[in-house]
């Protein structure tokens, strides 16, 4: 299984330097781990024994497509209405701990490495049932927007169960775990996890409509972001606008993987 990352908190000593690589720009914003610290929580509405870091949010003239939150859950804690805004989906990925999920009146036994796609409307809640370990999950939400004669239906897997898909001529270097499939129609977000083995890249920079939250699960890479090359480590968030040019290297010594947000299949909104 891999080893996915989770943020602890605390604050570093007052001997560290300032220093640090966290950077926001116009294209692109990268948000190191050394800044998920406890004094940048905060705390959400219906949800007990519970604080998060927002790691991004509609910005007018950057992202605007969606939020993503790391959600840390203490034990015996939990929320009985999680969304509170309507027409809103999203999808928790747990990287540390456990949390039992009810969905649509079914409830789940989620453990790290569990994925769900909460459609818009349905009725969840999520509970720390164990006695003594935090949970942690990632939290991405987005506004649905309906097509006629399609409808986005929710789901429970794990990123265990799902089969990597190699992208063409790449030999398995570069692979993704697709929770969906990319032609159904129903679905205007992916949530995926991309896994890049050792040496493995991105071999062109994209440059394209979707815009990416990208939070580095494992490993280490160079990233060019725009005109920049960027160095990432797990725990790493990425943040990119539509348009911005993008591609990677990946260092090792293991594979280097990313939970990766984008939008997709829907036209353009002009009016």
């Amino acid at each position: 299984m891999s080893n996915y990352f989770s943020p602890e908190g605390g604050l570093p000593p007052q001997t560290q330097l300032l220093t640090d690589r966290a950077v926001v720009k116009e294209a692109y914003t990268v948000i190191p781990k050394g800044v998920l610290r406890d004094i940048v929580t905060s705390n959400l509405p219906g949800w007990t024994k519970t604080r998060a870091w927002i790691i991004a949010r509609p910005i007018a003239g950057f992202a605007t497509t969606f939020s993503q939150l790391i959600v840390e859950v203490g034990p015996g804690g939990g929320s009985d209405k999680p969304e509170a805004e309507a027409g809103v989906e999203g999808v928790i990925f747990l990287t540390k701990g456990e949390l039992t999920l009810t969905l649509d009146g079914e409830i789940h036994h989620l453990e790290t490495g569990g994925y769900a796609y909460l459609a818009a409307g349905s009725d969840w809640k999520v509970s720390n049932d164990g006695p003594s370990e935090v949970a942690s999950f990632q939290w991405i939400r987005k506004a649905y927007e309906p097509l006629e004669g399609f409808t986005a239906k929710s789901f429970v897997t794990r990123d265990q169960d799902v089969e990597p898909r190699p992208m063409p001529d790449t030999n398995g270097a570069w692979a993704t775990t697709r929770f969906v499939d990319p032609d159904d129609l129903a679905h205007d977000m992916h949530v995926n996890i991309v896994t890049f083995q050792p040496g493995g890249s991105i071999p062109f920079a994209e440059t394209h409509v979707m815009e990416h939250g990208l939070f580095v699960l494992e490993g280490k890479a160079v990233y060019r972001l725009n005109d920049d090359w960027v160095e990432v480590e797990a725990g790493d968030f990425m943040w990119l606008r539509a348009f911005c040019p993008q591609a990677c290297y990946a260092g090792g010594p293991g594979p280097f993987r990313y939970l990766l947000y984008k939008d997709v299949n829907r036209q353009i909104r002009l009016t």
